[in-house]
């Protein structure tokens, strides 16, 4: 069985093949042409300078001489004694670099004769002979041996020369030759490339393309196919795994099928009898499946699409689902949806879950948590009223014997009279705070809204506390900068805002440190901070400090029972801001709240 590994193997090897012999016949031929190259350059050149010089300087002697018998005999002497080495040199050279056949006895008989024109020159340059003498010597001896060696010179610069031309043309003609074999090793792997290109689009690409069709069908659904399977390659071996795999999810879809019909039937079964109202919606909002409770009590019968039943609520709450893509709870409010049932009242928490291709709405049934919060306020409404009373003439019957009234107090007596009436009007401040926060949650208190200027309730809020401060050594800053827009608000509730915040700062502030305030604008809304030196609030208390009667460990008891801030935060909800805190232990802390700017000037009146 021949695989596709084999196939590759023989498609792959045949092109290696070729571009391995390519390669060896390149580098043999560049070799060669080296060689040559070398032969030209490095042998026969250096023969070419030799006679050149030695032609040079033969010429440059027989000049010397012509000068000792124009009557420059010293010049002449020193010209022929230097140019007579520099021959003897090129001469040496050329003895050194005999390469061609016929070339040694040229240069045997280049030197011979040199050392003949020697012993002649040294008769031509006699300077005691007479110049006549001289003279017949040089034109009858000397000048017949300097045409000789010139003549053998030119011969052997010829041969050289001749034999480097020979060379470049083998050169040449082994580049062509290196150049034609690389275009037919080159056409030859072109071809074979091809043919190869052939063969692996049938027996690597069309099938594979099959199996992307039928894996395509799959997806689909169409789990009924059955590929080709009679190659016995990988791909044949790929096709019937291809063909056992389509038939076992035949049967896990016929399985799957069977069990889900079950378990669906089985879920909506348990589905309906569930006590809380909840029901699944497919995309356009049509009910798929419901509790019995949310047929009965909301209309969500299965087919009947949301939109066509009225429920306000209902709708914007699904549209702020989709639009922040995550679980929702109604945002009007308290969060409660009111709801009668026949003569019943039902108070219910909605909430949206977004799930694969649908929503699930869920109405928890919160009646026994909003009749125990109406309970609750009901009772602290009544008690703190009933305490009012007898606290104020508890109150007022501790003035009176304060004022010795009744009688004269000695020492001890005042002192216990003083602590019972600091006692006394602490639990006044407690009563007014439930009471306040009583009246902010049942929605009975209301905002007498108008054009305010935070700057200046800031001014003000800082003067009440001026004298205290001092008191206790803290230094109070005031950074907020004239100009900052007006906001819509109430400055009585804001009045207590800040009190409450400063009042908090300067408990927690030590003698020398400093509290600031400020207010800059951030983008739509007026953000104030009240930042103190104070120790600081530790991370994990950070996140309580607004909820109701929480108190940070450690606290002195006259510090309050942690309704403070809860009532800062309502007020500053009701306004429509944000309120927080920042802190790290031992390095201060920054209470911050934020209020809208209101672009409508017109007086109105809120109800939170």
């Amino acid at each position: 069985m021949v695989g596709i590994r084999q196939k590759l193997l023989l498609g792959f090897g045949g092109l290696l093949l070729i571009v391995a012999a390519m390669g060896v016949l390149t580098i043999r031929q560049i070799d060669l042409l080296g060689g040559a190259i070398d032969v030209m350059l490095k042998q026969n050149y250096r023969s070419v300078v030799a006679c050149q010089n030695m032609t040079a300087s033969l010429e440059r002697i027989d000049s010397g001489v012509l000068f000792t018998f124009a009557g420059h005999y010293q010049e002449g002497v020193n010209a022929i004694r230097q140019h007579e080495e520099h021959f003897y040199n090129a001469l040496q050279v050329e003895l050194g670099n005999i390469t061609l056949l016929g070339e040694d006895q040229k240069a045997l008989r280049i030197r011979k004769l040199f050392l003949e024109s020697s012993r002649v020159l040294e008769q031509v340059t006699d300077s005691s002979a007479p110049l006549s003498l001289r003279q017949k010597r040089y034109f009858s001896s000397l000048l017949p041996i300097f045409q000789e060696i010139k003549q053998l010179s030119g011969e052997v610069l010829e041969m050289n020369q001749s034999n480097m031309h020979h060379a470049n043309n083998n050169a040449r003609i082994m580049a062509a030759s290196a150049h034609n074999t690389m275009l037919v090793t080159i056409f030859a792997s072109a071809v074979i490339a091809l043919l190869f290109s052939y063969q692996s689009h049938r027996w690597i690409l069309l099938p594979i393309k099959k199996l992307i069709a039928s894996a395509e069908e799959i997806r689909k659904g169409n789990l009924d196919l059955v590929l080709d399977t009679t190659s016995n390659d990988e791909i044949g071996r790929l096709s019937r795994s291809f063909n056992d795999m389509a038939s076992t999810l035949r049967k896990m879809r016929k399985t799957d099928t069977d069990t889900l019909l079950r378990t669906r039937s089985a879920t909506q079964e348990v589905f309906k009898v569930l006590p809380s109202p909840i029901a699944v919606l497919d995309q356009n909002g049509e009910v798929e499946v419901a509790t019995e409770t949310a047929e009965s009590y909301f209309g969500l019968k299965p087919g009947v699409n949301v939109r066509d039943l009225g429920h306000e609520w209902l709708r914007k709450l699904l549209q702020k689902a989709y639009r922040q893509d995550y679980a929702t709870e109604s945002g009007e409010g308290n969060g409660f949806i009111q709801h009668f049932v026949g003569n019943h009242e039902y108070f219910f928490q909605p909430q949206v879950v977004l799930v694969p291709a649908g929503t699930a709405l869920i109405l928890r049934d919160v009646t026994q948590v909003f009749e125990q919060l109406e309970l609750k306020r009901s009772v602290i409404a009544t008690v703190s009223h009933q305490l009012k009373t007898p606290l104020t003439s508890l109150r007022m019957s501790i003035h009176l014997l304060l004022e010795e009234r009744v009688g004269n107090l000695n020492e001890q007596q005042s002192d216990l009279l003083f602590a019972a009436r600091d006692e006394s009007e602490r639990l006044v401040h407690i009563l007014d705070d439930l009471l306040d926060l009583n009246r902010i949650e049942s929605g009975k208190a209301h905002l007498n809204v108008h054009p305010v200027s935070l700057s200046r309730i800031g001014s003000e809020g800082i003067e009440l506390f001026a004298l205290h401060a001092r008191d206790h050594g803290v230094t109070l800053v005031n950074t907020i900068a004239e100009g900052l827009p007006e906001v819509m608000a109430d400055p009585e509730r804001i009045r207590h805002v800040f009190a409450n915040l400063l009042s908090n700062a300067l408990r927690f502030t030590p003698p020398g440190g400093t509290v600031t305030l400020s207010a800059v604008k951030e983008q739509d809304n007026i953000r104030f901070s009240i930042e103190d030196t104070g120790k600081g609030i530790s991370e994990e208390h950070l996140a309580h400090l607004f909820e109701q009667f929480y108190r940070v460990p450690g606290q002195p008891a006259e510090s309050g029972i942690g309704l403070g801030l809860s009532i800062v935060k309502e007020i500053i909800d009701a306004h429509g801001g944000s309120v927080g805190a920042e802190s790290d232990s031992g390095s201060g802390s920054v209470f911050w709240f934020t209020i809208p700017i209101q672009k409508n000037t017109g007086e109105n009146q809120t109800t939170i």
